[in-house]
């Protein structure tokens, strides 16, 4: 049972202030982003053991934690820091809103509004800390923005082609894995990894960035693990 896997302890950072934001963000995610990746609901749905019925739950978590993290990511737009960051080439709820259209209908904002669509209750968390902290702390914000868009851009594409192949799920409900307007990735990324690594952030905001970065895969664990128990409730009941 997913419930069982145990929690991975995420250390507190230890500065190398010789390298790169970019390398130690890389580094010190690495153990949460393997147990994210590792969690039995991922591994089952990009394996194709699941139903397209589990892609749309995740479609349907992801539209409730993007608005929370654009809406406030919009709030820090002139930001010195954080403002070079917000590209609207990323955004995904525009994107996501045509998923929610696609398989539930266009009053897809109502079946989310009375519950008909299950949020499950660490995605509410999620997008409730993304809400609060996220008004106050753009290290918070940018640790975010970079586990998700980045994750997103690296493994949209490869994640709509295994979904459609196991579940036949059309493309035109997959938007969210698609970025139209950032044609070439790898330039993309190689581009935001610069970025991170020449924006004037002092030692104490890299090492916060660092630490919200690993406890934001800890957040979407616990998101996998609730659609696990969510899924596993609805096929006893």
């Amino acid at each position: 049972m997913e419930s069982n896997m145990s929690t991975v302890v995420v250390e507190p950072v230890v500065a190398e202030t010789s390298k790169a934001l970019s390398d130690e963000l890389k580094s010190h995610t690495a153990a949460a982003h393997a147990a994210a990746e590792e969690s039995s609901f991922v591994a089952e749905l990009m394996g194709g053991s699941l139903d397209a019925a589990a892609l749309v739950s995740l479609l349907d978590q992801s539209m409730v934690i993007y608005r929370a993290m654009e809406t406030a990511l919009a709030a820090h737009a002139d930001h010195p820091q954080l403002g070079a960051f917000i590209d609207p080439k990323l955004a995904r709820v525009a994107a996501l809103e045509a998923d929610m259209a696609f398989h539930h209908g266009e009053n897809w904002e109502e079946q989310l509004a009375d519950g008909t669509i299950e949020i499950v209750p660490a995605t509410a968390a999620y997008a409730a800390a993304l809400t609060a902290v996220g008004a106050e702390s753009i290290e918070f914000l940018l640790a975010h923005h970079y586990v998700r868009y980045m994750g997103d851009l690296s493994g949209g594409l490869i994640i709509s082609r295994m979904v459609q192949r196991h579940y036949g799920i059309a493309e035109k409900g997959l938007n969210f894995y698609s970025f139209e307007a950032i044609t070439k990735p790898k330039p993309y990324k190689d581009a935001y990894r610069e970025l991170l690594d020449t924006t004037d952030f002092s030692r104490a905001q890299k090492d916060a960035i660092l630490n919200f970065a690993a406890e934001s895969f800890e957040l979407n664990r616990a998101v996998f693990v609730d659609l696990a128990a969510a899924r596993t409730a609805t096929l006893a009941a």
